[in-house]
């Protein structure tokens, strides 16, 4: 797989994307959105894992290139879309074409406020299915404020050394 070398991302280690994989188990004929792809590999690894459809949204225009020239290695190309966009824009395109998903993950810049954003996001556009999984990666030090998670609730959280995996699902109104 191809990764810029000056990047600055922090990519999901093996080990991490292992764990993810087992806690969320079998992909098979479920959607996947990797929000903060970075370099892919978490939503290749869904691919991989025969995810149905998988889409990447990274701000950084080079690393959403590089995910699109790696994909078709792994993947027919109906089966993946990428997006090089802000998660505001890329969530509000995806939840107007009505298109939702089983499995968010997010992997957000550490200690920008972004896992506060992106949960304020995902409750405004309603793109994850009915019984989805959010799954936010983040610092075991960066807790997530009881505002930011007004709309869900959190049903596992694991961590795994400087790192932390939880798993929310939306509250039913």
């Amino acid at each position: 797989m191809l990764f810029p070398s000056a990047s600055k991302e922090r990519p999901t280690t093996d080990f991490l994307r292992e764990a993810l994989f087992n806690l969320i188990g079998s992909l098979e004929d479920k959607t996947f959105l990797d929000l903060f792809a970075g370099s892919g590999s978490v939503g290749m690894e869904a691919a991989s894992r025969e995810a149905k459809k998988v889409y990447f949204v990274e701000s950084n225009r080079k690393l959403a290139d590089m995910i699109k020239k790696n994909m078709p290695t792994c993947c027919p190309d109906e089966t993946f879309g990428v997006m090089a966009a802000d998660i505001h824009y890329a969530l509000r395109d995806l939840c107007e074409k009505k298109i939702a998903f089983d499995i968010i993950f997010a992997d957000p810049p550490y200690h920008r406020g972004f896992v506060a954003k992106t949960l304020t996001l995902l409750k405004k556009y309603d793109v994850l299915r009915e019984n989805g999984v959010i799954v936010i990666q983040h610092s075991v030090q960066e807790t997530i404020s009881e505002a930011a998670l007004e709309a869900f609730h959190c049903t596992d959280q694991r961590k795994y050394g400087a790192n932390a995996l939880t798993f929310l699902k939306m509250e039913k109104e």
